[in-house]
Protein backbone atom coordinates (compact mmCIF):
# COMPACT_ATOMS: atom_id res chain seq x y z
CA UNK A 1 0.00 0.00 0.00
CA UNK A 2 1.10 3.25 -0.74
CA UNK A 3 2.31 5.64 2.32
CA UNK A 4 2.67 9.33 2.51
CA UNK A 5 5.92 9.33 4.22
CA UNK A 6 7.05 13.16 5.35
CA UNK A 7 5.04 15.78 4.90
CA UNK A 8 6.38 19.25 4.55
CA UNK A 9 4.84 23.21 4.96
CA UNK A 10 7.83 26.07 5.67
CA UNK A 11 7.39 29.28 5.95
CA UNK A 12 10.59 30.29 4.34
CA UNK A 13 12.12 29.83 1.29
CA UNK A 14 15.62 28.13 2.10
CA UNK A 15 17.13 28.35 -1.27
CA UNK A 16 18.43 31.91 -1.32
CA UNK A 17 21.28 33.12 -3.57
CA UNK A 18 23.84 30.77 -4.78
CA UNK A 19 24.12 27.25 -3.64
CA UNK A 20 27.85 27.35 -2.97
CA UNK A 21 27.06 29.67 0.12
CA UNK A 22 24.39 26.68 1.74
CA UNK A 23 21.26 27.42 2.49
CA UNK A 24 19.25 29.40 5.18
CA UNK A 25 18.48 27.19 8.27
CA UNK A 26 15.72 25.13 8.23
CA UNK A 27 12.17 27.11 10.66
CA UNK A 28 11.42 24.71 13.76
CA UNK A 29 8.39 22.46 12.78
CA UNK A 30 8.33 22.25 8.85
CA UNK A 31 8.31 18.69 8.78
CA UNK A 32 4.79 18.03 10.21
CA UNK A 33 2.87 15.02 10.69
CA UNK A 34 -0.03 16.71 8.65
CA UNK A 35 -0.92 19.09 6.34
CA UNK A 36 -4.30 21.42 5.48
CA UNK A 37 -4.72 21.87 2.10
CA UNK A 38 -7.13 24.65 0.65
CA UNK A 39 -8.55 24.15 -2.54
CA UNK A 40 -7.04 26.39 -5.36
CA UNK A 41 -4.10 27.88 -2.50
CA UNK A 42 -2.26 25.46 -1.19
CA UNK A 43 -1.16 24.05 1.27
CA UNK A 44 -2.01 26.36 4.61
CA UNK A 45 1.20 27.61 6.36
CA UNK A 46 3.65 27.01 3.39
CA UNK A 47 5.39 29.95 2.19
CA UNK A 48 3.69 29.50 -1.53
CA UNK A 49 -0.09 29.61 0.34
CA UNK A 50 -1.99 31.75 -1.74
CA UNK A 51 0.38 33.19 -3.62
CA UNK A 52 -1.42 34.41 -7.16
CA UNK A 53 2.30 33.37 -8.85
CA UNK A 54 1.88 29.65 -7.46
CA UNK A 55 -1.68 28.60 -7.77
CA UNK A 56 -1.03 25.91 -10.44
CA UNK A 57 2.59 24.91 -8.60
CA UNK A 58 1.05 25.24 -4.55
CA UNK A 59 1.31 21.79 -3.66
CA UNK A 60 4.60 19.40 -4.92
CA UNK A 61 4.72 15.92 -4.71
CA UNK A 62 7.69 13.36 -5.05
CA UNK A 63 8.39 9.47 -4.95
CA UNK A 64 10.25 8.14 -2.46
CA UNK A 65 11.80 6.23 -5.15
CA UNK A 66 13.47 8.79 -7.44
CA UNK A 67 15.50 10.29 -4.11
CA UNK A 68 18.90 8.55 -3.02
CA UNK A 69 18.33 6.52 0.37
CA UNK A 70 17.97 8.91 3.34
CA UNK A 71 16.79 12.11 2.17
CA UNK A 72 13.60 13.33 2.51
CA UNK A 73 11.65 16.44 2.17
CA UNK A 74 13.75 18.96 3.72
CA UNK A 75 16.59 18.36 1.19
CA UNK A 76 14.38 18.84 -1.86
CA UNK A 77 11.57 21.38 -0.13
CA UNK A 78 8.77 19.37 -2.08
CA UNK A 79 5.16 19.17 0.12
CA UNK A 80 4.32 15.49 -0.09
CA UNK A 81 6.97 12.23 -0.06
CA UNK A 82 5.18 9.25 -1.25
CA UNK A 83 6.40 5.81 -1.00
CA UNK A 84 5.14 2.92 -3.18
CA UNK A 85 3.36 4.98 -6.22
CA UNK A 86 5.23 7.16 -8.89
CA UNK A 87 3.97 10.61 -9.74
CA UNK A 88 6.82 11.89 -12.57
CA UNK A 89 4.33 10.51 -15.40
CA UNK A 90 1.04 12.06 -14.08
CA UNK A 91 1.01 15.26 -16.33
CA UNK A 92 -2.68 16.20 -16.68
CA UNK A 93 -3.70 13.94 -14.85
CA UNK A 94 -5.78 14.33 -11.20
CA UNK A 95 -4.52 12.65 -8.09
CA UNK A 96 -6.37 11.82 -5.19
CA UNK A 97 -4.79 10.96 -1.86
CA UNK A 98 -6.88 10.16 1.50
CA UNK A 99 -4.83 9.82 4.32
CA UNK A 100 -8.10 8.71 6.52
CA UNK A 101 -9.86 12.46 6.36
CA UNK A 102 -11.01 11.88 3.01
CA UNK A 103 -9.78 12.38 -0.41
CA UNK A 104 -8.14 15.42 -1.65
CA UNK A 105 -8.02 15.89 -5.24
CA UNK A 106 -4.45 17.34 -7.23
CA UNK A 107 -4.76 18.43 -10.31
CA UNK A 108 -0.92 17.42 -11.80
CA UNK A 109 0.43 20.47 -13.98
CA UNK A 110 3.76 19.95 -14.63
CA UNK A 111 6.98 18.68 -13.39
CA UNK A 112 8.94 19.87 -10.11
CA UNK A 113 12.48 20.16 -12.29
CA UNK A 114 15.29 20.20 -9.73
CA UNK A 115 17.63 22.28 -9.69
CA UNK A 116 21.31 23.08 -8.41
CA UNK A 117 20.93 23.14 -4.74
CA UNK A 118 20.09 19.12 -5.13
CA UNK A 119 24.01 18.64 -5.05
CA UNK A 120 24.16 20.76 -2.08
CA UNK A 121 21.85 19.42 0.50
CA UNK A 122 21.39 16.04 -1.08
CA UNK A 123 24.46 14.73 -2.23
CA UNK A 124 26.67 15.55 -5.20
CA UNK A 125 25.67 14.43 -8.46
CA UNK A 126 21.83 14.39 -7.14
CA UNK A 127 20.63 17.80 -9.89
CA UNK A 128 21.19 15.14 -12.70
CA UNK A 129 19.68 12.03 -11.06
CA UNK A 130 17.25 13.96 -10.42
CA UNK A 131 16.23 15.18 -13.89
CA UNK A 132 12.61 13.81 -14.76
CA UNK A 133 11.82 12.30 -11.37
CA UNK A 134 11.68 15.38 -9.86
CA UNK A 135 8.14 15.54 -8.81
CA UNK A 136 5.20 17.45 -9.65
CA UNK A 137 3.69 20.86 -9.49
CA UNK A 138 0.06 20.44 -8.43
CA UNK A 139 -3.00 22.75 -7.47
CA UNK A 140 -5.16 21.52 -4.91
CA UNK A 141 -8.50 21.11 -6.15
CA UNK A 142 -10.41 20.22 -2.79
CA UNK A 143 -9.92 21.09 1.18
CA UNK A 144 -8.56 18.54 3.47
CA UNK A 145 -5.98 17.30 5.99
CA UNK A 146 -3.34 14.67 4.69
CA UNK A 147 -1.40 12.71 7.35
CA UNK A 148 2.23 10.74 7.45
CA UNK A 149 1.31 7.33 7.16
CA UNK A 150 -0.49 4.62 4.51
CA UNK A 151 -3.03 6.72 1.56
CA UNK A 152 -5.47 5.00 -0.71
CA UNK A 153 -3.99 6.79 -4.31
CA UNK A 154 -5.93 7.27 -7.30
CA UNK A 155 -5.92 9.02 -10.94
Amino acid sequence: MPEIVELLASPIHRFEGRPSDGPAPAPPGELVPSLRIRAGLGVVGDRYFAKPAHRDASVTVISQESLPPGAGLAAVRRNILLAGFPVDDLIGEILTLDSGDGPVRLRVNRKAHPCAWMDVTVAPGTWKALRGKGGVRCTPLDDGILRVGPVMVTT
